[in-house]
């Protein structure tokens, strides 16, 4: 997999680029102000096998201990459905989603409500629900 460069278009397909979108979060020079940025946040981090980062951003309260990514899996796109809560001066929100991959010949979608919570003014991701 390649390394994305700052100017190349994010992942979560917000129309930004990666540097001025997720890029910034992923670095580390700034934080997720939504539910929803940090949802396209850790989507980009699985379209570029950044576990370390999808660790960091799992509430520690029910993160496993571990975390690898599968170098196969290629995430194709992101579409956000809907989002309830999870605002500026919010403390928890909803995020449904849909996230479109490629495994090997196999293609499929991922359909989940995850939850967030805000915890020391920064966002968290708690769990999710997948859709059928």
């Amino acid at each position: 997999m390649t390394k994305l460069a700052g100017q190349d278009n994010c992942p979560c397909l917000s129309g930004d680029q990666y540097g001025e979108c997720c890029g910034r979060f992923h670095a580390g020079t700034a934080k997720a102000a939504t539910a929803e940025q940090l949802m396209r946040s850790r989507y980009s981090a699985f379209a570029q096998s950044d576990a370390g980062y999808l660790q960091h951003t799992w509430h520690p309260d029910k993160a496993p201990a571990t975390l690898e990514t599968d170098p196969g899996m290629v995430w194709r796109r992101l579409d956000i459905l809907s989002t309830t809560g999870g605002g500026p001066f919010d403390n928890a929100g909803t995020v449904e989603f849909k996230a479109y991959y490629r495994h090997g010949t196999e293609r499929g979608i991922l359909h989940e409500v995850s939850r967030f919570v805000r915890d020391g003014g920064r966002w968290y991701y708690v769990d999710g629900d997948v859709l059928a």
